[in-house]
Formats: C-alpha cells, structure tokens, sequence
C-alpha cells in the first residue's frame, strides 16, 4: 500500500522539492496545493491523504490559521501531519494552530529523516489493517438510534459555498460537502444522509437533474432535498418545486440560522 501525501505550505522551494523527491524517490501518491483554507479545503474534499507535509516560511497568525481547516482530520487521527519549519515559524505555529497533534520537522529538512518517519507511517498502517481486519464482527440493530447526530450532504460546485455551510451546520449535524453530483451519487453509494442540501445552479448536471436521477433508485428517493439558489434563480425554483416537489429552498447567501431552521422544519 502505497502512502497519499499532500505537501502544502508558503515554502514553495520546500514544499516542490519534497513533492518530487517523495514521487520519484519513493513512488507515494504526492499531490501539491495552495497553503489557503479554500485550497485546502478543495483538496480534502477529495480522498482524505494519509499524510499532510506543510512547509512554513515567513508566516503570521493569519496564514498559520488557514491550516485550521484541517483539524477534523488532526483531532481524528484521520491523517499524520508533519510541519516543516524553522525555530522562529515552528513557535509561531504552535502559538496560532487549532491543530491537536502533529509532528515537527526542522529546516534545512532531512530527507533520510522524512523517509524514516513515512515508512514507519506505512508499517503502522498495515499493522492496523491487519488488526481490525481481525476485530471485525458483524451486528445489525434493527432499532433506530434516536440520539445520534443527523447527517446532511451539502451538493455545490462553489468550494467557498460549501466551507461557509459546513462551518454553520457542523456544530449541530455530520456535514459531508462534495461538488457535484457525480460526487453525491458516489457518496449516496455508501452513505444515506438524513437530508441533502442541493445547488439549484451547477455545470453539467444542474440541481433539478440531480434531483430527477435521486428519485429514479428506491432506496434513494425519500431523502429530502432542500434547493440552493441565488435571488435571481427564486422564480425558477418556484417552479420546479411544483413539479419535483424537494422539501423547499434556501435563498444563498443565507444566514446560519435560517439554514439550521430550515432543516429543522423538515427533519424536527
């Protein structure tokens, strides 16, 4: 199993150089991305990496805190994240993070010592596949938990739209956000979300399509969909609300009250 590396960070120089080095060298799955929250956000809205390597150079609080978009995966061990930095950044860094848990890595970097730290990485993770493999014993309670988060699916090809969505819901639901509905049908493949929060205005399949093909599969069509859209698109949705019938619509932008109301009405 070969480890997926995601290498960010202001230090471009680094940061390329680990890329190159990590795919040529070592042949890991390494993908390269702007150190911004939206950046960052984009690239984990894909499949999570196993690895996080940011490469700091001459931050402040502010840069130190677009990092935050990854705590989820810090706070749940989703991933191992490694920072590259100097003295002067590696003090800033802790000082500024919502991060919980990582690893610091000094500059001038170390290869030898990189390579150490991601194979041993590698081995952890085949040791604990092995061990859950074994774990794994089949139950299904046919009885509903009543007290378990309900989840939403948030469909909007606008990567900042769905940052601003997941932060207002997530104290309240589990809040999986993905792009198109390509994405939505491949998680629905998997998963049934409580609700699905639908962008009317998408490229390629638009909303009212997405829609159309959620309520051709049985298992699929009682979820309820609440539409997405602009002012300008009010109208239009208006319409096809009567012809598809969703749960109704938010107007975008929307307050974090309205959208959690809004759900509320559907799903109590």
């Amino acid at each position: 199993m070969k480890l997926k590396v995601l290498v960010t960070g202001r230090n471009t120089k680094i940061s390329t150089d680990v890329t190159e080095h990590l795919s040529d060298e070592k042949h890991y799955i390494t993908t390269q991305c702007d150190p911004t929250q939206t950046g960052l956000f984009k690239m984990m809205l894909g499949d999570m990496p196993d690895v996080i390597i940011i490469c700091l150079r001459n931050e402040s609080k502010e840069s130190i805190q677009a990092y935050n978009v990854l705590k989820n995966a810090s706070k749940e061990k989703a991933c191992t994240i490694i920072v590259v930095a100097d003295e002067e950044d590696e003090q800033l860094f802790m000082q500024h993070t919502e991060l919980q848990r990582m690893y610091f890595l000094s500059r001038p970097i170390s290869l030898m010592a990189l390579y150490q730290k991601l194979e041993s990485i590698e081995e952890e993770m085949e040791e604990t596949k092995r061990k859950n493999l074994a774990l794994f014993r089949e139950f299904e309670n046919e009885a509903p938990d009543k007290n378990r988060r309900k989840s939403v699916l948030v469909v909007d090809d606008d990567t900042e739209q769905l940052i601003v969505i997941k932060e207002n819901l997530e104290e309240f639901y589990d809040v999986t956000p993905v792009k198109s509905g390509k994405a939505a049908f491949k998680y629905l493949t998997k998963h049934i979300p409580d609700i699905i929060l639908l962008d009317y205005l998408m490229p390629g399949e638009d909303g009212p399509t997405v829609l159309r093909n959620i309520r051709m599969f049985d298992e699929y069509a009682d979820i309820p969909v609440i539409f997405l859209t602009g002012m300008s698109e009010k109208q239009t949705v208006i319409q096809t609300i009567k012809e598809l019938k969703p749960q109704g619509y938010i107007v975008k932008p929307s307050k974090k009250s309205e959208i959690v109301a809004k759900i509320i009405d559907v799903l109590g």
